[in-house]
């Protein structure tokens, strides 16, 4: 995940250029892996990730849960609904670890190749690299599936790899990837981030079709049955290639992992605590606070633990939809954020658990907290302006309460600035109404699962007060997909995950030429210049120190743009897990890896009265 740049003056992109040109001819020796910044964690001859247990038992079977359905093994295209858990049978080029902030290491490759400039990457693929039917990965599967992606995959492909020119094959196992379109530090690693599929399967196969035909890959598992919208079932490659790669020792433990169906969270919740399922990551303070206040937990069956982490909290809250008129004034945004009132929802609703979200990446030492100085302001200083004055002089907060669920004061705020932005409360019709048009404030808070009601409809109250027509609608899976994949809905509960090596991805939350592409992540529509440099200054930080200072500066202005209304989060993994299983004792600073954990036979033994059917 990351970035590059527009660099700003003539004279600082001509040097850039010159600089480009001297560096392109010498390329580093080949390498194991590549960092994002600075240096790998791990040697070429390590033997294994830190927070794994090299030597865990494999064996016994696990069952985990999805919601709604699927129709589809092709998670690549626009068409249908992939199942869970298909990326276990495919395996990339690289791999990352999740004990630092972006690396990659060879996976499918043994050898990577690049200039300090980062204009290209070569990778030499492994000579014992297998398809699960026998056959070699090879350097024609990976150039076919970078053009599949590119030109028949989701949209959001061609915007990835927009920069990456068609890669040459130049050995039997060797390909190399030319860099366009300014410098990028972030495209060598992910180029090596490409799932590889093979090309001699889909030869005679429609790749734009959905298929419920179980596909053929090179990863640790393979599909072993299923039935679409109820459950699909993954066994473990037993001539897996990568078994004793260091990336892969101490991982996928389980003989078979299988994913079961289930309408919604609460349906989930009552199978779970009845033990038709194994493992269940908690996104209900609700249910983590009352639900799990069972025997089973209280004598030790049933596991309820949280394991703290060190990743960004990235960003959740109600997104408005700027495509919409209603939503194009900025003080219109500001105005709605003071209807909702997170104290007194994290004290009634959220049993004190969460923590206020303020900014894109909270949790990390990315997040701006302070007015902006040093390198951060001489960032911002060139689109004094451009940007809002208050970038310049004031530390973001969202509208804060006292939690008593009085809110008369933020009301008042919130009346203000939408007389500002031309709305008044018609005496008559007790409605918002815009003073030029006569227009009534309404929109939908499009949901697709009902838990979030609780936090929706107390919004909505408020937003009745200021005399706005707020309704909530909950609808299934397939009729959220498509409406939100087209931008059909007025404002909807959006969420950004962000990694500790921000880059290419921003393009796709916030870049101009990703708000009318559907499919996009850029929910709200905005389309903004100062954003879109901003992010390609991001993109080409070429270090650390830098890369801090750039994503502040994208921080505040994103901040201060009030793309959303922010919502809360926790710097800890709610887990809930029947105690069945064994896990290292290290676990990675970006959260729990389950994929590392195994079944212990003297645990599972122990659990008697589970509902454990026998998988098929």
């Amino acid at each position: 995940m990351s970035l590059y740049s527009r660099l700003g003056a003539m004279f600082a992109v001509g040097a850039a250029i010159l600089l480009v040109g001297s560096a392109q001819t010498f390329a580093q020796a080949p390498t194991h892996g590549l960092a994002m910044h600075g240096d790998l964690k791990y040697p070429p001859d390590f033997k294994h990730f830190d927070y794994v247990n090299p030597n865990a038992p494999k064996g016994g079977a696990v069952r985990l849960a999805a919601n709604g359905g699927f129709d589809s093994f092709n998670p690549y295209i626009v068409r249908g609904r992939a199942a869970a858990g298909i990326g276990l049978i495919y395996e990339s080029l690289t791999t990352g670890s999740q004990d630092e902030a972006f690396s990659a290491y060879g996976l499918l490759a043994e050898r990577i190749e690049s200039p300090p400039d980062r204009s290209w990457v070569s990778f030499t693929l492994r000579k014992d690299a297998r398809w699960h039917d026998g056959k070699p990965v090879s350097v024609d599967d990976v150039i076919w599936t970078f053009e599949m992606l590119k030109t028949k995959g989701a949209p959001f492909y061609r915007y990835y790899y927009a920069n990456v020119q068609t890669p040459q094959k130049t050995g039997d196992r060797t390909i190399k990837f030319m860099f366009a379109g300014g410098v990028n530090r972030e495209l060598p690693l992910i180029v090596g981030q490409m799932p590889v599929l093979p090309k001699h399967y889909w030869a005679n196969r429609d790749f734009e079709a959905t298929t419920l035909e179980p596909p053929l890959g090179s990863g640790p598992y393979r599909i072993k049955s299923f039935e679409a919208n109820r459950h699909v079932v993954y066994e473990r490659a037993p001539d897996y290639w990568g078994a004793n790669h260091p990336t892969q020792k101490g991982m996928s433990n389980f003989d078979e992992i299988r994913y079961d169906y289930y309408r919604d969270s609460t349906v989930a919740v009552e199978a779970f605590k009845a033990g038709a399922f194994d493992y269940r990551a908690e996104n209900s303070s609700k249910a983590w606070a009352t639900t799990y206040d069972t025997p089973a937990v209280r004598d030790g069956r049933l596991v309820k633990r949280a394991f703290p982490h060190s990743r960004a909290s990235g960003m959740q809250g109600f997104v408005m939809n700027q495509r919409r008129d209603i939503f194009k004034d900025r003080r219109v945004r500001a105005a709605l954020a003071y209807a909702f009132d997170f104290e007194w929802s994290n004290k009634a609703l959220f049993y004190g658990q969460y923590t206020r979200t303020r900014s894109y990446f909270d949790n990390s030492e990315l997040a701006a907290k302070t007015v902006p100085g040093g390198a951060v302001l001489a960032i911002l200083e060139k689109y004094r302006g451009r940007v809002p004055d208050e970038v310049f002089t004031t530390v973001y907060n969202p509208p804060k309460n006292d939690g008593s669920g009085k809110i008369r004061k933020n009301l008042r705020a919130a009346f203000k600035l939408l007389k500002s932005a031309g709305w008044v409360v018609n005496p008559k019709t007790k409605k918002l109404t815009n003073q030029k048009s006569g227009a009534v404030m309404t929109f939908e808070i499009l949901l697709v699962s009902p838990l979030f009601e609780r936090v929706v409809l107390p919004f909505a109250k408020n937003l009745k007060r200021l005399g706005i027509d707020a309704r909530a609608r909950t609808v299934d899976t397939a009729q959220y997909q498509g409406r939100v994949t087209n931008y059909d809905y007025d404002m909807i509960v959006g969420s950004w995950g962000q990694s500790l090596s921000p880059g290419n991805e921003q393009r796709n939350f916030w870049g101009s030429a990703s708000a009318d592409r559907p499919g996009s992540r850029n929910f709200n529509g905005v389309k903004d210049p100062v954003i879109d440099e901003l992010i390609e200054l991001i993109i080409a930080a070429p270090d650390r120190k830098s890369l801090i200072a750039r994503v502040q500066a994208l921080d505040i202005v994103l901040q201060w743009s009030y793309l959303v209304i922010p919502h809360f989060h926790i710097p800890y993994d709610r887990l809930v897990y029947w105690n069945r299983f064994a896990m290292p004792d290290k676990i990675p600073e970006q959260g729990v890896e389950f994929m590392t954990w195994w079944v212990d036979p003297a645990k599972d033994a122990a659990l008697p009265n589970l509902k454990r059917a026998t998988l098929k």
